[in-house]
């Protein structure tokens, strides 16, 4: 038994760490795939259309026939004395005699049925709702654009993470193999341990980012997994590559897209604000319409001593009747004219703020394609500069090792070279997040 117990927990242990081993990979474009079906955010922005729809039959239903039961049951502890003249019962003129009327229990059903007829407010509510799921959808295309935005920026951070890590452990490699050297030609006393303290200075940098670089790129992985909506340590692997990448979203032809600002989606938002707006000035103006409600009602009366409403042989009164009601507004003193105006003034900053929001899109527009643009030109440019800070620190490398260069002019050769390798990296991550950025201000995703 003891030998059966500990190999279960074993093969439950092998079990739970395969479990935690699982890999998911993912390409840029299966990243957004997923995260647009288990994005946190996403998930909500559906369950707010869903509750749209709902509040748009809630709203339907108001306007449809109701009908409402009701039961009222009575028992009289004691029952009500009222007094009459008794002389109704053979008694002397001035005199009162009590008496008791009705029974001592009593069962009142109903059912009514009421329905609307004529409601100014029912008519721009129907309207209302059709905008309000409008917004709803409009909210979750935009939450959509902005979870892929996040998406390819977090995905460009993980790439950008693990590539300096690569980068900057390789030049620890370099700079222990050159410092080790060095130090040998320096304890032959054929160099300087000026010499010696530089590549250590230079070393002792690489390492502190080399550490802060590891520590990034865990948090750009858990950043990662929160926007694609699963478990902040899940094991991922990005099967892209920074500079493909980069390469793939050079798209020239999107700088000459022409600008559509209907198709922007917060300018399709601001437009659904302003015709609610609208729709709530139709909304007061309705409120000075008679609003006509018709209604039918039928019941059962049930009357007893003792409680027999269960049996067979009891007698019910039936009664039924039908009828109309038409409310009238006739004065309010004023309150009903000064909704209208405070709704009219809402309606006039909704349009302000639509006419000064096209201009701030028509900007934003322009500044994206400027950024990305520069990004394109930029890219290629710290690519060349590379290249160069390449040759010249290998130059000074071995200018230095053949004793004709110094490890200041080594150590600056060396600072160039990584700096070119930071902006380098750092240049493909912009041509990426810039050309996402002007897409989601274009609308158009799929570029």
């Amino acid at each position: 038994m003891k030998q059966l117990i500990l190999f279960l927990l074993s093969v439950f242990g092998f079990g739970l760490g395969l479990a935690q081993e699982v890999e998911q990979s993912f390409s840029l474009e299966e990243a957004i795939a997923f995260a647009l079906e288990n994005n946190r955010n996403i998930k909500n922005a559906a369950r707010d259309v869903e509750a749209a729809e709902e509040q748009k039959w809630e709203t339907i239903a108001t306007g449809l026939p109701q009908i409402d039961g009701n039961i009222n049951y009575q028992n009289f502890l004691k029952q009500q004395v009222s007094v009459v003249p008794a002389e109704f019962f053979g008694g002397e003129p001035g005199e009162f005699q009590e008496v008791i009327f009705g029974t001592e229990q009593n069962v009142n059903a109903t059912a009514t049925l009421n329905q609307l007829i004529f409601d100014g407010s029912y008519i721009v509510g129907l309207q209302s709702v059709k905008v309000f799921l409008e917004i709803s959808k409009n909210a979750k295309e935009k939450t959509e654009l902005e979870v892929r935005q996040n998406v390819i920026n977090a995905y460009g951070n993980v790439l950008l993470a693990v590539e300096s890590e690569s980068i900057l452990r390789k030049n620890r490699d370099v700079l222990k193999k050159n410092l080790y050297e060095t130090q040998k030609i320096y304890e032959n006393g054929l160099e300087e341990e000026e010499s010696v303290e530089q590549l250590q200075i230079t070393l002792s940098g690489i390492e502190s980012q080399l550490k802060n670089a590891t520590r990034l790129k865990t948090i750009a992985y858990q950043m990662f997994n929160i926007t694609l909506g699963i478990d902040v340590n899940a094991n991922t692997v990005l099967t892209d590559n920074l500079e493909n990448l980069a390469e793939a979203n050079i798209v020239l032809d999107l700088l000459n897209v022409e600008e559509d600002i209907d198709n922007n989606i917060d300018y399709i938002i601001a437009e659904n604000d302003r015709t609610s707006k609208e729709l709530m000035v139709k909304l007061e103006k309705s409120k000075a319409l008679p609003q006509l409600t018709g209604f039918i009602n039928g019941g059962y009366l049930g009357f007893s001593n003792d409680f027999t409403f269960l049996d067979a042989d009891q007698n019910w009164a039936g009664f039924s009747s039908f009828g109309f009601n038409l409310n009238i507004p006739i004065f309010t003193s004023l309150g009903r004219s000064a909704k209208t105006q405070r709704a009219k003034i809402q309606l006039e900053i909704a349009e302000e703020n639509l006419t000064e929001l096209e201009q701030q899109i028509r900007l934003k527009i322009a500044r994206a394609k400027s950024d990305y643009q520069f990004s394109i030109e930029d890219y290629e440019v710290k690519k060349q500069n590379l290249k160069l800070a390449e040759r010249i620190e290998k130059k000074n490398e071995t200018k230095f090792f053949e004793g004709i260069g110094s490890s200041f002019e080594l150590r600056q050769a060396q600072t160039q070279l990584y700096n070119a390798q930071s902006e380098y990296l750092q240049s493909m991550l912009n041509v990426i997040t810039n050309k996402t950025e002007l897409e989601t201000v274009l609308n158009q995703p799929n570029n």
